[in-house]
Protein backbone atom coordinates (compact mmCIF):
# COMPACT_ATOMS: atom_id res chain seq x y z
CA UNK A 1 0.00 0.00 0.00
CA UNK A 2 2.82 2.00 0.33
CA UNK A 3 3.38 2.48 -3.31
CA UNK A 4 -0.45 3.64 -3.78
CA UNK A 5 -0.16 7.39 -4.45
CA UNK A 6 -2.35 9.38 -1.47
CA UNK A 7 -4.20 11.59 -3.62
CA UNK A 8 -5.09 8.27 -6.38
CA UNK A 9 -8.33 7.12 -6.41
CA UNK A 10 -7.64 3.66 -4.43
CA UNK A 11 -6.08 5.23 -1.43
CA UNK A 12 -8.94 7.87 -1.20
CA UNK A 13 -11.38 5.31 -1.32
CA UNK A 14 -9.73 3.02 1.26
CA UNK A 15 -9.51 6.32 3.42
CA UNK A 16 -13.50 6.33 3.05
CA UNK A 17 -13.40 2.76 4.19
CA UNK A 18 -11.75 4.14 7.32
CA UNK A 19 -14.06 6.47 8.03
CA UNK A 20 -16.90 4.11 7.55
CA UNK A 21 -15.10 1.64 9.84
CA UNK A 22 -14.19 4.28 12.49
CA UNK A 23 -18.47 4.98 12.71
CA UNK A 24 -19.15 1.26 13.08
CA UNK A 25 -16.18 1.05 15.49
CA UNK A 26 -17.74 3.69 17.60
CA UNK A 27 -21.53 2.37 17.03
CA UNK A 28 -19.87 -1.29 18.36
CA UNK A 29 -18.28 0.53 21.30
CA UNK A 30 -21.78 1.34 22.04
CA UNK A 31 -24.13 -1.61 21.90
CA UNK A 32 -21.07 -3.49 23.44
CA UNK A 33 -20.52 -1.39 26.64
CA UNK A 34 -24.38 -0.12 26.92
CA UNK A 35 -25.18 -2.33 29.64
CA UNK A 36 -21.93 -1.04 32.10
CA UNK A 37 -25.18 1.33 32.57
CA UNK A 38 -28.68 0.06 31.87
CA UNK A 39 -28.10 -3.63 33.57
CA UNK A 40 -29.33 -2.11 36.87
CA UNK A 41 -31.97 -0.25 35.94
CA UNK A 42 -33.37 -3.30 33.90
CA UNK A 43 -32.81 -5.86 36.52
CA UNK A 44 -34.19 -3.87 39.07
CA UNK A 45 -37.51 -3.22 36.68
CA UNK A 46 -36.92 0.35 37.63
CA UNK A 47 -36.84 1.06 33.65
CA UNK A 48 -38.27 -0.41 30.93
CA UNK A 49 -35.13 -1.53 28.14
CA UNK A 50 -36.03 0.49 25.58
CA UNK A 51 -36.77 3.56 27.53
CA UNK A 52 -33.05 2.51 29.21
CA UNK A 53 -31.18 2.21 26.55
CA UNK A 54 -32.54 5.47 24.59
CA UNK A 55 -31.97 7.27 27.66
CA UNK A 56 -28.14 6.28 28.56
CA UNK A 57 -27.69 7.19 25.00
CA UNK A 58 -28.92 10.54 25.29
CA UNK A 59 -26.64 10.82 27.98
CA UNK A 60 -23.50 9.06 26.29
CA UNK A 61 -24.23 11.89 23.33
CA UNK A 62 -24.19 14.62 25.90
CA UNK A 63 -20.77 13.52 27.38
CA UNK A 64 -19.26 13.22 24.13
CA UNK A 65 -20.22 16.44 23.32
CA UNK A 66 -19.49 18.38 26.76
CA UNK A 67 -15.84 16.07 27.10
CA UNK A 68 -12.88 17.13 26.44
CA UNK A 69 -9.56 15.51 24.00
CA UNK A 70 -7.28 14.84 26.15
CA UNK A 71 -8.07 11.42 26.14
CA UNK A 72 -8.26 11.77 22.67
CA UNK A 73 -4.48 12.60 21.61
CA UNK A 74 -3.39 10.52 24.70
CA UNK A 75 -3.61 7.58 22.33
CA UNK A 76 -2.49 8.79 19.40
CA UNK A 77 0.30 10.11 20.54
CA UNK A 78 1.20 5.86 21.01
CA UNK A 79 1.92 6.33 17.48
CA UNK A 80 4.98 6.76 16.60
CA UNK A 81 5.41 10.34 14.34
CA UNK A 82 6.42 9.37 11.12
CA UNK A 83 3.14 6.53 11.04
CA UNK A 84 1.21 9.29 12.82
CA UNK A 85 1.85 12.26 10.21
CA UNK A 86 4.22 11.37 7.35
CA UNK A 87 5.31 13.84 5.09
CA UNK A 88 3.37 12.10 1.88
CA UNK A 89 0.61 10.68 3.73
CA UNK A 90 1.67 6.99 2.39
CA UNK A 91 0.93 4.77 6.15
CA UNK A 92 -2.32 6.25 6.41
CA UNK A 93 -4.14 3.92 4.83
CA UNK A 94 -2.23 0.00 6.10
CA UNK A 95 -2.67 2.12 9.62
CA UNK A 96 -6.08 2.92 10.01
CA UNK A 97 -6.75 -0.61 8.37
CA UNK A 98 -5.03 -2.74 10.94
CA UNK A 99 -6.06 -0.28 13.76
CA UNK A 100 -9.50 -0.43 12.89
CA UNK A 101 -9.78 -4.13 11.58
CA UNK A 102 -8.21 -5.22 14.59
CA UNK A 103 -10.52 -3.74 17.25
CA UNK A 104 -13.71 -4.19 15.58
CA UNK A 105 -12.81 -7.77 14.85
CA UNK A 106 -12.22 -8.49 18.78
CA UNK A 107 -14.88 -6.11 20.22
CA UNK A 108 -17.28 -7.75 17.73
CA UNK A 109 -16.18 -11.46 18.79
CA UNK A 110 -16.33 -10.65 22.88
CA UNK A 111 -19.77 -9.38 22.24
CA UNK A 112 -21.36 -11.82 20.31
CA UNK A 113 -20.41 -14.19 23.19
CA UNK A 114 -21.64 -12.23 25.94
CA UNK A 115 -18.56 -11.32 27.45
CA UNK A 116 -18.35 -8.31 28.57
CA UNK A 117 -15.02 -6.72 27.52
CA UNK A 118 -12.76 -3.55 27.03
CA UNK A 119 -12.99 -1.19 23.61
CA UNK A 120 -10.22 0.68 25.10
CA UNK A 121 -8.33 -2.64 25.53
CA UNK A 122 -9.18 -3.10 21.79
CA UNK A 123 -7.95 -0.20 20.81
CA UNK A 124 -4.59 0.61 22.74
CA UNK A 125 -3.75 -2.98 21.90
CA UNK A 126 -3.77 -1.92 17.79
CA UNK A 127 -2.29 0.91 18.59
CA UNK A 128 0.96 -0.60 20.25
CA UNK A 129 0.64 -2.90 17.61
CA UNK A 130 0.70 -0.53 14.65
CA UNK A 131 3.84 1.04 16.79
CA UNK A 132 5.82 -2.45 16.74
CA UNK A 133 5.05 -3.33 13.39
CA UNK A 134 6.32 0.36 12.54
CA UNK A 135 9.34 -0.90 14.15
CA UNK A 136 9.83 -3.97 12.58
CA UNK A 137 9.21 -2.36 8.70
CA UNK A 138 12.27 -0.11 9.47
CA UNK A 139 14.26 -2.19 11.27
CA UNK A 140 14.19 0.01 14.12
CA UNK A 141 15.29 -1.35 18.03
CA UNK A 142 11.57 -1.98 19.88
CA UNK A 143 13.51 -0.41 23.21
CA UNK A 144 13.95 2.95 21.69
CA UNK A 145 11.50 3.13 18.69
CA UNK A 146 8.41 2.41 20.75
CA UNK A 147 7.04 5.46 23.43
CA UNK A 148 7.15 2.63 25.85
CA UNK A 149 6.80 5.83 28.48
CA UNK A 150 3.36 7.20 26.98
CA UNK A 151 2.31 3.16 26.72
CA UNK A 152 3.30 2.22 30.39
CA UNK A 153 1.64 5.61 31.05
CA UNK A 154 -2.23 4.29 29.38
CA UNK A 155 -1.58 0.57 30.54
CA UNK A 156 -0.98 1.71 34.03
CA UNK A 157 -4.21 3.76 34.50
CA UNK A 158 -5.86 0.50 32.36
CA UNK A 159 -4.28 -2.09 35.37
CA UNK A 160 -4.88 -0.16 38.33
CA UNK A 161 -8.71 1.58 37.94
CA UNK A 162 -10.30 -2.02 37.94
CA UNK A 163 -9.05 -2.34 41.67
CA UNK A 164 -9.93 0.85 42.10
CA UNK A 165 -13.20 0.12 41.00
CA UNK A 166 -13.67 -3.55 42.85
CA UNK A 167 -12.43 -2.37 46.55
CA UNK A 168 -14.75 1.46 46.25
CA UNK A 169 -17.49 -0.71 45.39
CA UNK A 170 -16.60 -2.95 47.90
CA UNK A 171 -16.32 -0.26 50.51
CA UNK A 172 -19.15 1.96 49.57
CA UNK A 173 -21.60 -1.34 49.62
CA UNK A 174 -20.66 -1.67 53.46
CA UNK A 175 -21.41 2.14 53.48
CA UNK A 176 -24.69 1.95 51.91
CA UNK A 177 -25.39 -1.13 54.41
CA UNK A 178 -24.42 0.85 57.51
CA UNK A 179 -26.70 3.73 56.50
CA UNK A 180 -29.75 2.85 54.31
CA UNK A 181 -32.30 0.58 56.50
CA UNK A 182 -34.68 0.22 53.53
CA UNK A 183 -34.64 -3.59 52.65
CA UNK A 184 -35.91 -2.79 48.74
CA UNK A 185 -32.22 -2.22 48.41
CA UNK A 186 -30.89 -5.89 49.46
CA UNK A 187 -33.06 -7.41 47.33
CA UNK A 188 -33.56 -7.98 44.01
CA UNK A 189 -37.18 -7.22 42.82
CA UNK A 190 -39.58 -9.97 41.76
CA UNK A 191 -40.24 -9.87 37.76
CA UNK A 192 -42.66 -7.03 36.74
CA UNK A 193 -42.14 -5.41 40.21
CA UNK A 194 -41.31 -2.24 40.48
CA UNK A 195 -38.42 -1.39 43.47
CA UNK A 196 -39.66 1.48 45.77
CA UNK A 197 -39.89 5.42 44.28
CA UNK A 198 -37.13 5.83 46.21
CA UNK A 199 -34.83 3.13 45.04
CA UNK A 200 -35.77 3.67 42.10
CA UNK A 201 -34.52 7.10 41.57
CA UNK A 202 -31.11 6.71 42.94
CA UNK A 203 -30.76 3.70 40.26
CA UNK A 204 -31.78 5.68 37.80
CA UNK A 205 -29.32 8.77 38.70
CA UNK A 206 -26.35 6.22 38.56
CA UNK A 207 -27.38 5.03 35.29
CA UNK A 208 -27.33 8.69 33.90
CA UNK A 209 -24.15 9.45 35.63
CA UNK A 210 -22.71 5.94 34.21
CA UNK A 211 -23.74 6.97 30.52
CA UNK A 212 -22.45 10.12 31.01
CA UNK A 213 -19.15 9.47 32.50
CA UNK A 214 -18.63 6.47 29.54
CA UNK A 215 -19.29 8.87 27.10
CA UNK A 216 -16.85 11.90 28.28
CA UNK A 217 -14.00 9.00 28.01
CA UNK A 218 -15.01 6.44 25.22
CA UNK A 219 -16.08 9.66 23.08
CA UNK A 220 -13.00 11.18 22.83
CA UNK A 221 -11.44 7.43 21.35
CA UNK A 222 -12.90 7.56 18.81
CA UNK A 223 -12.88 11.41 18.43
CA UNK A 224 -8.88 10.73 17.78
CA UNK A 225 -9.39 7.92 15.68
CA UNK A 226 -12.13 10.33 13.71
CA UNK A 227 -9.28 12.58 13.66
CA UNK A 228 -6.47 10.51 12.03
CA UNK A 229 -9.15 9.13 9.08
CA UNK A 230 -10.31 12.75 8.26
CA UNK A 231 -6.50 14.03 7.77
CA UNK A 232 -5.67 11.04 5.82
CA UNK A 233 -8.29 12.10 3.61
CA UNK A 234 -7.85 15.77 3.50
CA UNK A 235 -4.72 16.76 4.61
CA UNK A 236 -4.58 19.67 2.97
CA UNK A 237 -7.88 21.39 4.85
CA UNK A 238 -7.79 19.17 8.56
CA UNK A 239 -3.84 19.06 9.14
CA UNK A 240 -3.77 22.08 11.15
CA UNK A 241 -6.31 23.58 13.05
CA UNK A 242 -8.28 25.81 11.02
CA UNK A 243 -9.59 26.72 14.24
CA UNK A 244 -6.18 28.46 15.79
CA UNK A 245 -4.29 30.41 13.08
CA UNK A 246 -0.92 28.94 13.08
CA UNK A 247 1.82 31.31 14.67
CA UNK A 248 5.08 30.36 12.34
CA UNK A 249 7.05 32.73 14.67
CA UNK A 250 6.16 31.30 17.75
CA UNK A 251 6.21 27.62 15.73
CA UNK A 252 10.03 28.85 15.54
CA UNK A 253 10.94 29.82 18.25
CA UNK A 254 9.17 26.62 20.30
CA UNK A 255 11.47 24.29 17.42
CA UNK A 256 14.82 26.69 18.42
CA UNK A 257 14.38 25.91 22.35
CA UNK A 258 13.77 22.38 21.63
CA UNK A 259 16.89 22.14 20.01
CA UNK A 260 19.21 21.60 22.64
CA UNK A 261 17.09 19.88 24.31
CA UNK A 262 16.38 17.29 22.22
CA UNK A 263 20.01 16.81 20.86
CA UNK A 264 21.67 16.32 24.30
CA UNK A 265 19.68 12.67 24.79
CA UNK A 266 21.29 9.90 22.17
CA UNK A 267 19.00 6.86 23.32
CA UNK A 268 16.22 8.09 20.81
CA UNK A 269 15.62 6.52 17.96
CA UNK A 270 13.31 9.74 16.23
CA UNK A 271 15.97 11.80 17.24
CA UNK A 272 17.80 12.53 13.87
CA UNK A 273 13.76 12.91 12.10
CA UNK A 274 13.13 15.57 15.09
CA UNK A 275 16.35 17.58 14.85
CA UNK A 276 15.65 17.63 10.92
CA UNK A 277 12.28 18.99 11.56
CA UNK A 278 13.49 21.45 14.08
CA UNK A 279 15.96 22.96 11.77
CA UNK A 280 13.03 23.53 8.83
CA UNK A 281 10.45 24.98 11.54
CA UNK A 282 13.71 27.11 12.84
CA UNK A 283 13.90 28.45 9.50
CA UNK A 284 13.09 32.03 8.47
CA UNK A 285 10.43 33.26 6.46
CA UNK A 286 6.81 31.82 5.43
CA UNK A 287 7.43 27.66 5.66
CA UNK A 288 7.47 26.33 1.86
CA UNK A 289 6.16 23.11 3.39
CA UNK A 290 2.47 22.04 2.52
CA UNK A 291 0.29 21.63 5.93
CA UNK A 292 1.17 17.58 6.56
CA UNK A 293 4.62 18.45 5.99
CA UNK A 294 4.39 20.79 8.57
CA UNK A 295 2.24 18.65 10.69
CA UNK A 296 4.59 16.25 10.42
CA UNK A 297 7.32 18.24 11.61
CA UNK A 298 5.26 19.59 14.74
CA UNK A 299 4.77 15.99 15.82
CA UNK A 300 8.52 15.02 15.52
CA UNK A 301 8.78 17.77 17.63
CA UNK A 302 6.58 16.70 20.33
CA UNK A 303 7.86 13.31 19.77
CA UNK A 304 11.54 14.34 21.11
CA UNK A 305 9.99 16.48 23.94
CA UNK A 306 8.23 13.70 25.38
CA UNK A 307 10.75 11.74 25.39
CA UNK A 308 12.70 14.27 27.41
CA UNK A 309 10.22 14.53 29.31
CA UNK A 310 9.68 11.10 29.87
CA UNK A 311 14.07 10.76 30.65
CA UNK A 312 14.93 9.78 34.13
CA UNK A 313 18.81 11.11 33.08
CA UNK A 314 17.33 15.19 32.19
CA UNK A 315 16.87 17.26 34.73
CA UNK A 316 13.60 18.89 36.42
CA UNK A 317 14.36 21.99 34.51
CA UNK A 318 14.36 20.39 31.32
CA UNK A 319 11.66 18.15 31.74
CA UNK A 320 9.49 21.13 33.06
CA UNK A 321 10.80 23.26 29.83
CA UNK A 322 10.10 20.42 27.42
CA UNK A 323 6.78 20.01 28.93
CA UNK A 324 5.93 23.46 28.47
CA UNK A 325 6.92 23.62 24.81
CA UNK A 326 4.95 20.32 23.71
CA UNK A 327 2.01 22.02 25.54
CA UNK A 328 2.39 25.45 23.13
CA UNK A 329 2.79 23.31 20.33
CA UNK A 330 -0.11 20.85 20.77
CA UNK A 331 -2.91 23.24 19.83
CA UNK A 332 -1.24 23.02 16.46
CA UNK A 333 -2.05 19.86 15.80
CA UNK A 334 -4.54 18.51 18.51
CA UNK A 335 -7.82 19.52 18.21
CA UNK A 336 -11.69 18.52 16.63
CA UNK A 337 -13.98 20.63 15.08
CA UNK A 338 -17.38 20.52 16.15
CA UNK A 339 -18.60 17.84 13.37
CA UNK A 340 -16.18 15.35 14.80
CA UNK A 341 -17.50 15.30 18.29
CA UNK A 342 -20.85 15.31 16.70
CA UNK A 343 -20.36 12.50 14.34
CA UNK A 344 -18.57 10.62 17.50
CA UNK A 345 -21.59 11.33 20.01
CA UNK A 346 -23.99 9.98 17.17
CA UNK A 347 -22.53 6.78 16.91
CA UNK A 348 -21.76 5.85 20.25
CA UNK A 349 -25.51 7.33 21.47
CA UNK A 350 -26.88 5.24 18.39
CA UNK A 351 -25.02 2.17 19.37
CA UNK A 352 -26.36 2.34 23.14
CA UNK A 353 -29.54 1.84 22.01
CA UNK A 354 -29.17 -1.17 20.36
CA UNK A 355 -27.55 -5.10 21.21
CA UNK A 356 -27.64 -4.58 24.84
CA UNK A 357 -29.14 -7.93 25.96
CA UNK A 358 -26.04 -10.33 26.17
CA UNK A 359 -23.69 -8.23 27.89
CA UNK A 360 -26.73 -7.31 30.62
CA UNK A 361 -27.82 -10.63 31.19
CA UNK A 362 -24.09 -11.56 31.90
CA UNK A 363 -23.53 -8.26 34.30
CA UNK A 364 -26.92 -9.02 35.95
CA UNK A 365 -26.90 -12.83 36.32
CA UNK A 366 -23.74 -14.03 35.66
CA UNK A 367 -20.95 -12.19 37.41
CA UNK A 368 -22.41 -13.30 41.15
CA UNK A 369 -24.36 -16.75 42.02
CA UNK A 370 -27.37 -14.09 43.07
CA UNK A 371 -28.95 -11.61 40.94
CA UNK A 372 -28.06 -7.76 41.07
CA UNK A 373 -29.54 -5.89 43.87
CA UNK A 374 -30.30 -2.37 43.92
CA UNK A 375 -27.96 -1.77 46.90
CA UNK A 376 -24.77 -3.45 44.61
CA UNK A 377 -25.78 -1.83 41.39
CA UNK A 378 -25.50 1.84 43.03
CA UNK A 379 -22.92 1.00 44.61
CA UNK A 380 -20.94 -0.15 41.67
CA UNK A 381 -21.90 2.77 39.27
CA UNK A 382 -21.27 5.77 41.81
CA UNK A 383 -17.80 4.27 42.15
CA UNK A 384 -17.71 3.72 38.47
CA UNK A 385 -18.62 7.15 37.25
CA UNK A 386 -16.39 8.93 39.63
CA UNK A 387 -13.73 6.64 38.62
CA UNK A 388 -14.04 7.33 34.89
CA UNK A 389 -15.03 10.73 35.08
CA UNK A 390 -11.92 11.99 36.62
CA UNK A 391 -9.71 9.92 34.40
CA UNK A 392 -11.66 11.57 31.47
CA UNK A 393 -10.80 15.05 32.30
CA UNK A 394 -7.13 14.19 33.60
CA UNK A 395 -6.27 12.75 29.87
CA UNK A 396 -6.01 8.93 31.06
CA UNK A 397 -8.83 6.19 29.03
CA UNK A 398 -9.71 3.85 30.84
CA UNK A 399 -12.02 0.89 30.53
CA UNK A 400 -15.67 1.44 31.59
CA UNK A 401 -16.82 -2.08 30.84
CA UNK A 402 -13.56 -3.26 33.40
CA UNK A 403 -14.33 -0.56 36.18
CA UNK A 404 -18.08 -1.78 36.41
CA UNK A 405 -18.21 -5.29 36.27
CA UNK A 406 -14.80 -5.13 38.49
CA UNK A 407 -17.61 -2.88 40.81
CA UNK A 408 -19.99 -5.45 40.78
CA UNK A 409 -17.99 -7.99 41.38
CA UNK A 410 -16.57 -6.19 44.78
CA UNK A 411 -20.27 -5.47 45.77
CA UNK A 412 -20.76 -9.51 45.50
CA UNK A 413 -18.06 -10.44 47.73
CA UNK A 414 -19.17 -7.81 49.93
CA UNK A 415 -22.63 -9.07 49.82
CA UNK A 416 -21.55 -12.78 50.47
CA UNK A 417 -23.36 -13.17 47.28
CA UNK A 418 -20.42 -15.53 46.30
CA UNK A 419 -18.83 -15.14 42.39
CA UNK A 420 -19.55 -17.23 39.48
CA UNK A 421 -16.33 -18.66 38.91
CA UNK A 422 -16.82 -20.07 35.36
CA UNK A 423 -18.32 -16.46 34.22
CA UNK A 424 -15.53 -14.89 35.86
CA UNK A 425 -12.96 -17.24 34.27
CA UNK A 426 -14.17 -16.21 30.98
CA UNK A 427 -14.01 -12.66 31.46
CA UNK A 428 -10.58 -12.50 32.89
CA UNK A 429 -9.31 -14.64 30.02
CA UNK A 430 -10.70 -12.08 27.67
CA UNK A 431 -9.13 -9.95 29.69
CA UNK A 432 -5.76 -11.00 29.80
CA UNK A 433 -6.06 -12.00 26.10
CA UNK A 434 -7.37 -8.84 24.35
CA UNK A 435 -3.82 -6.71 24.66
CA UNK A 436 -1.70 -9.63 23.34
CA UNK A 437 -3.81 -10.44 20.36
CA UNK A 438 -5.12 -7.30 19.75
CA UNK A 439 -0.81 -6.50 19.34
CA UNK A 440 0.18 -9.38 17.62
CA UNK A 441 -2.46 -8.88 15.05
CA UNK A 442 -2.45 -5.27 14.52
CA UNK A 443 1.19 -5.47 14.25
CA UNK A 444 1.34 -8.40 11.30
CA UNK A 445 -1.66 -6.56 9.19
CA UNK A 446 0.05 -3.41 9.29
CA UNK A 447 3.44 -5.18 8.54
CA UNK A 448 1.78 -7.09 5.43
CA UNK A 449 0.06 -4.10 4.40
CA UNK A 450 3.01 -1.92 4.51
Amino acid sequence: MLHFDPSSAASLIALCLCFVLVCVFEFANGFHDTANAVATVIYTNSLKPTVAVVWSGLMNLLGVILGGISVAYALVELLPPDVLSPPSGNPAVPMLVALFGTALAWNLMTWWFGIPNSSSHCVIGSLVGIAIGDSFVHARELGHSVDWSQIWKVLSALAVSPLLGFVGALLLYFLIKSLVKMPEMYKAPMPEQKPNPIVRAVLVLTCTLVSFSHGSNDGQKSIGLIMLTIIGIMPAAFALNPASPVSIEQIRQDAQQALPLVTQYDRYSFKGDAVASIHRLSQTGEPAEAPSELRGDVYQVLSGLRSVAANPAASDADKKLASHLAAELRPTVEYAPGWVRLLSALCLGIGTMVGYKRIVRTLGEGIGTTHLTPAQGAASEVVGAGLIMTAGYTGLPVSTTHIITSGVAGTMVAAGSGINKKMLTKIVMAWLLTLPVTVCVAAAVFYLLV
